[in-house]
Parts: structure tokens; C-alpha cells; sequence
């Protein structure tokens, strides 16, 4: 039985789970924010009169969540008088009060031994009906759950939210397999009802469906940057909204998530993922490394793939020039495909007027397009069995304005299928199966219902629709 959540304990205190607290409050929850003991005094704490027993320097990490929700912006409060909704404090003095919560989230760092070790920590004050869940982007279920007790596992999952956690839609669920299916309902319709998100249903594959197809499309880009020889600038000016993408684009979304974060993600796919035939993708092309190296985080760093210098009316916008590994003034970037594709509405009309150019930019959009959605239809059924979920997780985890086989849709499924086999594109079986059946797109409306064509069946089913939720378009 799914419980009544009124409490939650959000173990982690970092950038995600001070935004999954803050938005906790936001939904008028009460929260318990903890995080790890510093592991010894700075010269600041001495000079403040600090010892190791001082509240202030035992809930200092928990304390600069906090201080960071206050100051946040984007906001990730709707108000700041809910912020006293969320209390802190640390692993060492406070984990007994969890036996408290309802539900326990962690959201500790993406180490395997460190989260085992949390949770035989709490499965020792663990109360039989609360639920335990990790925002893991990417750890096995199978491989966080051993050695943890029949019932602990059965009300164990993945609630993999994305940052900013207030502002992004998406709300990933995984399953393992002693799950309680009772337990998975709940958690989605809690997220859906009371968090305000968009559930997608995710398999136990590593970094689940949002990042494996995400983070594939970012990399890619990359390597094929510097096969082609474009800018970052020119990359960005690509995939951004004229291929239905938001401004941020590729090398800016980077900037604003980490690129270490970026990269430590593509590395738990190319460490767990040995026969990924695209593997080798996941690593980073060497400027990359290197930025990480230097420090070049991104924007929590104030340098990345690009960097902001000046103050004010002076303020100025830079660029990595990756083969020299200084920066320079960004530029502007213009081509016919691009120009083309301004004014123009309708997403599916915009990236069909870019690919179809015979320009640089054009024939950099097509390579990167093709190869994403030939990418997502071969990780079917492995990472998710539909592709509504697939789609989901880009729109609603990347805000990219269509998903991939939505994007397949707007383009031409049979046009743009005959244009990769032409090249030499190996066509994935189950759509190479689909297309031979006469089945022309992967959604269609009949009687007013959306339908999906389920690869499983061979046939078309009605696109699953939440009855607490109205779309407008439909």
C-alpha cells in the first residue's frame, strides 16, 4: 500500500537535492534536508569560535543548500515563506529522524559504494510502508539493492528528476525487480498530482532513457564538430530552436548542466555498456578532457564553452576556440538553411526546411538528426518498450519541442528512411518491419483518439493519457 506522504527526507543537499526539497515545499511538504558531517574545520570556522560539536559546522553542508534555495535563480521557490517547510541537518546526528518520513529520497553523489552504504544505514531505522528511492541518473537498481532485505526492496525505486527540479517537467521512474507495483503507482501519480510532472517509465538500463538518448545526441555532435570542422557557436546556432531545440542548444545546455556532469554520465554508459555499438561515442573528444582539466565546468564555474566578460553594457559573450584551447569574441553565424528556416512556425516545417539545405549547417543538422533517431529506435525494447516514453523523456528532460520519432513523424518517416538507406545508414529492424507493413508514421489520430504504433504488437494503440490531465490540442 502506497503511503500518505507528509514528510520527506531528502538525504543530499547538493544542487539536486536542494531543488527537489525546494520544490517538496513548494508543493507544501515538509521536508528534512541532510548531508554528510565536513570532514574537518577550515581556518574560517576556527576564527568564528567553531568546534567540531558546533551545529554550524556539523549542518554546514545541509546549511549552504539552504542558503542556496533562498538565493536561487531562477527561483526555485514559489515563495520564500515556504521555505521554512524545509528543516537540515546531517547524517551523523539526524538520520534516526527518517524513521519519521514517509518517503526517503537519496540524493547523495553518483558513487556506488557510497550509496550502499547509506542505505544499510537506514535500512536499520527503515520502517516497513516507507517508501526508499534514488535520483540516480544512471546506478543499477540491481547493483544499489544488494544485500538489502526482501521488504526494503519492495518499496525501493528511481525517481530521477531533472535540474532545475521546480522548472523541468520530467519525473523518470524506474522499477527494480522486487519492486511493489503498488508502490510504482503511487510514486507516479504522486508525481503527477502533487509534484505536477511528467511521469516516464524507464527500464534499469544505465542513465535509463532521458540521458542515453540525450546525452548520445550531445556527444555525437561533438565528435562530428570536429570531423566536420565547425565552431561551437555554429553548432549551437544549429541545434537550437531552428531544429526544434531550446536556445540553449547543445554547448550551452552543457555549460548551465556541468561538463563534468555531462562527462560522468557518458562515462556510466561507456563503462557499463560494453557492447553499446555506439560506445565509443560516449567518450569525449580530448578537448573536452582537457576542459575538465583546466576547470572549464561551465557556467558554475564562469567558464565553459563559453564565458561572459565585462560588466554591464560592457558585458561580452566568448567562445572556446577548441583547437587552440583559448577564447575569442563570439560570432555570428549565418547560413541559407538556417535563414530558411526563420519565421517559420510550424517545428516540423522549420527542421525540414534546415536538412533539406545544401549547406554546411544543413548537412550537420541532417547528420546529427538521422543518426539520433536511428540511435533511439535500435535502444527499443531495451530501454523503454514504447516510443511515447522515449519521447517524453527528450521533450519533458531536454525540452526539445518534439521527440525523437515525433521528429521522425514531422519530417517523412518513409522520405527520410529511403535518404539514409541511400547513404548506407543501417535501418533498424523493427522499423524496417514497420514501414514493410504499411504503416507510414509512429503516431496517428483516428476518432479523435492518439494512437502510437507499439513494436511489440505490430499494430497501432492508443496513446497512454492520464484522466486527471487535459490536453489542450486534443
Amino acid at each position: 500500500m502506497f503511503p500518505k506522504i507528509r514528510r520527506v527526507a531528502v538525504l543530499g543537499a547538493g544542487v539536486m537535492g536542494a531543488g527537489i526539497a525546494a520544490h517538496l515545499a513548494n508543493a507544501g511538504i515538509q521536508c528534512l534536508m541532510l548531508d554528510i558531517v565536513p570532514p574537518q574545520l577550515t581556518e574560517e570556522d576556527r576564527k568564528k569560535g567553531l568546534t567540531e560539536k558546533s551545529l554550524a559546522f556539523r549542518n554546514r553542508f545541509a546549511s549552504k543548500g539552504l542558503e542556496g534555495i533562498r538565493k536561487s535563480r531562477p527561483a526555485l521557490l514559489y515563495s520564500l515563506k515556504d521555505l521554512k517547510l524545509i528543516s537540515i541537518g546531517n547524517f551523523d546526528d539526524d538520520l534516526a529522524k527518517t524513521a519519521e518520513c514517509d518517503w526517503i529520497v537519496e540524493v547523495v553523489t553518483e558513487n556506488l559504494a557510497i550509496k550502499k552504504a547509506l542505505y544499510d544505514r537506514i535500512e536499520k531505522l527503515w520502517k516497513p510502508g516507507t517508501v526508499v528511492t534514488s535520483n540516480t541518473s544512471g546506478i543499477a537498481i540491481s547493483q544499489m539493492m544488494e544485500g538489502r532485505g526482501k521488504e526494503f526492496r519492495r518499496h525501493f525505486l528511481v525517481t530521477h528528476f531533472f535540474n532545475p527540479v521546480r522548472y523541468m517537467k520530467r519525473l523518470e521512474l524506474v522499477a527494480g525487480p522486487d519492486t511493489d507495483p503498488e508502490i510504482l503507482r503511487g510514486m507516479a501519480e504522486f508525481g503527477e498530482r502533487k509534484l505536477g510532472k511528467g511521469v516516464v517509465y524507464g527500464k534499469d538500463t544505465p542513465n535509463f532513457i532521458g540521458n542515453r538518448i540525450g546525452i548520445f545526441a550531445m556527444m555525437y555532435a561533438m565528435h562530428a564538430m570536429v570531423a566536420d570542422g565547425l565552431t561551437i557557436e555554429e553548432v549551437d546556432k544549429v541545434l537550437g530552436p531552428a531544429m526544434g531545440r531550446p536556445k540553449s542548444a547543445a554547448y550551452g545546455t552543457a555549460d548551465l548542466v556541468g561538463i563534468d556532469t555531462l562527462l560522468h554520465v557518458s562515462d556510466n554508459v561507456y563503462q557499463n555498456l560494453p557492447d553499446d555499438p555506439a560506445r565509443d561515442l560516449f567518450l569525449p573528444p580530448p578537448f573536452v578532457s582537457e576542459m575538465v582539466k583546466r576547470g572549464w565546468l561551465g557556467r558554475k564555474a564562469k567558464s565553459g564553452f563559453f564565458k561572459m566578460e565585462g560588466k554591464g553594457e560592457e558585458k561580452k559573450k566568448f567562445v572556446l576556440d577548441y583547437k587552440t584551447m583559448d577564447y575569442r569574441p563570439a560570432g555570428k553565424v549565418s547560413y541559407p538553411s538556417l535563414e530558411a528556416a526563420k519565421g517559420e512556425e510550424d517545428v516540423g516545417a522549420r527542421i525540414r526546411k534546415v536538412i533539406s539545405g545544401d549547406d554546411k549547417a544543413a548537412a550537420y543538422a541532417w547528420k546529427i538528426l538521422s543518426e539520433s533517431l536511428l540511435y533511439s529506435a535500435k535502444r527499443i525494447p531495451e530501454i523503454s518498450d514504447d516510443v511515447v516514453n522515449v519521447d517524453n523523456a527528450i521533450k519533458w528532460g531536454f525540452n526539445w519541442t518534439l521527440g525523437p520519432f515525433e521528429t521522425w513523424d514531422a519530417i517523412g518517416l518513409a522520405e527520410s528512411v529511403e535518404r539514409m538507406r541511400k547513404e548506407g545508414k543501417e535501418i533498424p529492424a523493427n522499423v524496417g518491419k514497420m514501414l514493410a507493413g504499411g504503416n507510414g508514421s509512429f503516431y496517428r489520430r483516428r476518432e479523435g483518439v492518439s494512437e502510437y504504433f507499439d513494436f511489440a504488437s505490430g499494430g497501432y494503440k492508443p496513446v497512454p493519457v492520464s484522466p486527471d490531465v487535459i490536453f489542450l490540442p486534443a
